[in-house]
């Protein structure tokens, strides 16, 4: 990896050179088929940032960033660098570009969801907050999320666990 470092900090480097994930989504069988093949690379994480996170992600063909999903505390932004996503929200479907960005307010309700519907990988920054106690709605799914302690506890929406 090619990185600057000052005082034994990280204070630069090239995201595509940043480590993967180092651990599987742990989260329920509909929404680990929904995003198989997608890859995050945590830029925020290498930083040490705590009060939002920076992910490079790449999405191959069929794949999805998420289910369809809204926050109730945590604002998402993404920004398109390769290839032709579809964003899908309540309002309907938009395919975005390179260039292109797309925010989502915590609270308003407003699922979305980034899906490769091209033969080409899609790549796109993504940044959200990390405020605990975020409730994840998936109006579509037999699906429930709650950010606690920094990471995601899945359930049904009768609040069984998965």
């Amino acid at each position: 990896m090619t990185n600057h470092m000052t005082k034994n900090n990280l204070t630069s480097i090239y995201a595509n050179e940043a480590p993967l994930r180092p651990k599987p989504l742990v989260s329920p069988p509909m929404l680990a088929a929904r995003v198989k093949g997608r890859e995050k690379r945590p830029l925020g994480d290498l930083f040490g940032l705590t009060n939002f996170g920076v992910n490079l992600t790449r999405l191959p063909p069929a794949s999805s960033s998420s289910l369809l999903h809204s926050h109730s505390k945590q604002d998402e932004f993404l920004y398109v660098l390769q290839g032709h996503p579809t964003l899908h929200t309540d309002e309907g479907k938009r395919v975005l570009s390179p260039g292109m960005c797309a925010g989502f307010k915590a609270g308003t309700g407003n699922a979305h969801s980034l899906i490769n519907e091209t033969p080409e990988d899609v790549v796109y920054l993504e940044i959200g907050d990390r405020t605990d106690n975020d409730e994840v709605t998936y109006p579509y799914d037999d699906l429930s999320a709650r950010f606690i302690g920094g990471a995601f506890v899945f359930s049904r929406k009768d609040g069984t666990p998965y």
